[in-house]
């Protein structure tokens, strides 16, 4: 499966969460930082629903950009 992530700066770091699994999220010092965190955390996600006989959820998020002249 193929999960959309969100990633956003914070003030001193990198926080990044998943729209189609809520309450999944990690942080990292920098993006390459943050991205492993999120991989390791959607796992770990999975693997909790997996051992609690939840289904998972379908990716079903869509990510765009929308270019706007500044």
């Amino acid at each position: 499966m193929r999960y959309a992530i969100v990633i956003e700066q914070a003030e001193g770091n990198y926080s990044a969460y998943v729209p189609d699994l809520p309450g999944c999220i990690a942080t990292g010092n920098t993006i390459e930082e943050v991205e492993t965190q999120i991989r390791d955390a959607i796992a770990f996600h999975l693997e909790g629903l997996r051992e609690d006989g939840i289904p998972l959820p379908r990716p079903a998020s869509r990510v765009e950009y929308v270019e706007i002249a500044a």
